[in-house]
């Protein structure tokens, strides 16, 4: 079956918008936080425990399950959901991120990409049409095409001319996709990338060159790498005034709780990031009023759970104490409590913002939250 998008209602106040998103592997109800399972599988959890905290879609990396087991290895094994046993969708990054994070070990032109394994320096080339053969070998049900993040900042002719190979990519990566047959049976869906960096005119250039070109749905991409945040949402606002109404937009790469929120009311769909699962095995979870880090002394003999409203696992059976000694003692379950938590804390946040929107009041809670929640650093340094 084809990806399926519908608005089933729009904010009366903001941009933000309730949807619903139809894969082959289910349905999924917008805006959306999707967890991040690199390689093929979010840390320290089980799928299991995914379904239980309420994930309805997660993400793969092309390059890092290009890289390792190898994508010829998951499409004999009958694509990335029966490798990993996960039954429902999945997105799959095309890598590009990770490959012009490698700034020194890779070599950029018109074609593609040529780059060294950071793990044991072999050489490897992905073009556009490689990165759309590997996601298909993965099976995954939302493929990325590849694109070129600039860092932040750099000169505006070095931008203009990453949106305009961005672009030739995006076109190849699209027609790759259109003459490909489907692996296993079902439609993969192609996303387009919009990048620009902060420059408005070419945010705007970006995204009306990949409209033409019609794609299933369309990312906002190179952002939330040190750009202040003013202009952050300022350059959401101006792709999600351009991208059509009824494809879904993803944000890539952004996830503290109020910008996600923000972000809703601008009108983004789709979110993923690292950040709640990478911070709970950090021993920093997220509550309602802000964070909360339990390796901190002040936790030492406190046997409150971590939110007394939250029903997750975590806070329904054990203590900010015993969390903290576990962490202090370096025990595996204190890196899957913390992930269980924040995962679950997420996705209560979103089905927050969703129930808001359909009842007509999102601005109102919206505000609410964020005069209750205590904006902090990634990870509190004071660790007592």
């Amino acid at each position: 079956m084809t990806l399926d998008f519908k608005v089933l209602h729009q904010d009366q106040t903001s941009k933000a918008r309730l949807g619903s998103l139809t894969t082959a592997h289910g349905q999924i109800q917008t805006p959306v936080f999707m967890p991040v399972g690199t390689q093929g599988t979010v840390k320290s959890l089980s799928p299991q425990e995914l379904v239980e905290v309420g994930s309805q879609i997660i993400l793969g990396n092309a390059y890092h399950l290009y890289l390792r087991p190898g994508h010829e290895i998951i499409e004999r094994a009958g694509g990335l959901h029966k490798f990993s046993s996960w039954e429902k969708p999945i997105l799959t990054d095309s890598g590009g991120y990770q490959v012009f994070s490698l700034s020194d070990l890779r070599k950029i032109n018109d074609e593609g990409v040529t780059f060294q394994s950071h793990h044991d320096g072999s050489f490897h080339e992905l073009s556009p049409e490689r990165a759309v053969e590997i996601q298909m070998s993965l099976g995954s049900d939302i493929m990325m095409v590849l694109d070129e993040c600039p860092p932040y900042p750099s000169p505006e002719s070095y931008i203009a001319e990453s949106v305009e190979r961005t672009r030739n990519w995006a076109q190849r990566c699209l027609r790759k996709w259109q003459n490909s047959k489907p692996k296993f049976g079902y439609e993969q869906s192609l996303f387009a990338i919009v990048q620009g960096s902060t420059l408005s005119k070419l945010r705007k250039t970006s995204a009306q060159a990949l409209i033409e070109m019609d794609f299933p749905g369309y990312a906002i991409g190179g952002l939330s790498i040190g750009e202040p945040k003013p202009v952050l949402f300022e350059m959401i606002g101006v792709c999600t005034d351009i991208l059509p109404e009824n494809k879904p937009r993803y944000l890539m790469g952004m996830g503290k709780p109020e910008d996600l929120v923000e972000a809703v009311s601008l009108g983004v769909d789709m979110f993923d990031c690292v950040i709640p699962t990478r911070n709970g095995r950090k021993g920093q979870f997220f509550t309602w009023t802000g964070t909360l880090n339990v390796r901190n002394a002040a936790y030492k003999e406190d046997f409150l759970p971590v939110d007394e409203t939250c029903k997750c696992y975590t806070c329904l059976n054990f203590s900010r104490a015993y969390l903290r000694h576990l962490f202090h003692s370096n025990e595996l379950l204190g890196l899957r409590l913390g992930s269980l938590h924040n995962l679950y804390f997420y996705h209560q946040l979103t089905q927050q913002i969703r129930q808001h929107i359909e009842s007509n009041n999102f601005i109102s809670w919206r505000q609410d939250f964020l005069n209750h929640y205590k904006s902090s650093s990634e990870v509190n340094k004071e660790e007592n």
